[in-house]
């Protein structure tokens, strides 16, 4: 899957932060607050995250604005997953272990002004577009967000709602009853159009198909893949 670069480098930092709260948005799915000391970063990156003293740790994009003076994580704690429910059960004051930032997947910042996004997400991988909205909020964008029910429209209400769409794979209330590719399959889009994805491959893969037999280029297509 093609990725883009961003040829602007950060520094790579390990340290403790201190956690301010947890905001819990459903009973599985939650937004940790952390201090966020001199880390920067850029809108669409990732951290490596994990309790003090841990050494089992987990990498979440970046869900907070650059500008934020605090750092955000979107979390969904998995029945397997030993950092997720760690994380939950955590309680303001704990420290948390953070590196980074980590990964390249981000705007191209010569577009920002002028070009026209299409943000194509499932479930939490709505967290990196989250950031990019909030750091641009001038940004002509849309997002698909591909979600099971309605209630699980992570930060609708940070999106104007003519730009969010939920497409929803098992309720009838939501913007568009269906998955995302359903819904690309059914709609036209600008050639002109960025788009970038995050979530699950399958989804991923597919989107990136559509899109390009109705004749985005290859060049314009963009992921960062949660396995």
């Amino acid at each position: 899957l093609p990725i883009r670069i961003n040829k602007n480098y950060i520094m790579q930092t390990t340290g403790l932060h201190k956690l301010i709260n947890i905001e819990n948005l459903t009973e599985s799915t939650y937004i940790l607050r952390v201090e966020k000391n001199d880390l920067k970063f850029d809108a669409g990156q990732h951290i490596l995250l994990g309790k003090a003293n841990d050494t089992d740790q987990r990498e979440y994009s970046i869900y907070s604005g650059v500008e934020d003076e605090y750092l955000e994580v979107l979390i969904k704690e998995v029945s397997d997953g030993s950092v997720s429910k760690h994380l939950k059960n955590l309680v303001p004051g704990d420290m948390l272990n953070v590196e980074g930032p980590l990964g390249f997947f981000g705007l191209n910042k010569d577009k920002i002004e002028t070009g026209s996004f299409l943000f194509i997400a499932s479930g939490t991988g709505i967290a990196p577009f989250h950031s990019m909205v909030r750091t641009n909020p001038n940004l002509d964008y849309k997002i698909l967000h591909g979600i099971r029910t309605c209630d699980e429209a992570y930060g609708k209400n940070s999106y104007h709602p003519d730009r969010y769409i939920r497409c929803a794979s098992r309720d009838l209330d939501c913007e568009f009853s269906g998955r995302v590719t359903d819904y690309i399959s059914n709609n036209t889009f600008d050639k002109d159009t960025i788009c970038y994805f995050c979530g699950n491959f399958k989804m991923i893969k597919e989107a990136m198909d559509l899109l390009e037999k109705k004749g985005i280029p290859g060049s314009q297509l963009h992921a960062e893949v949660y396995f």
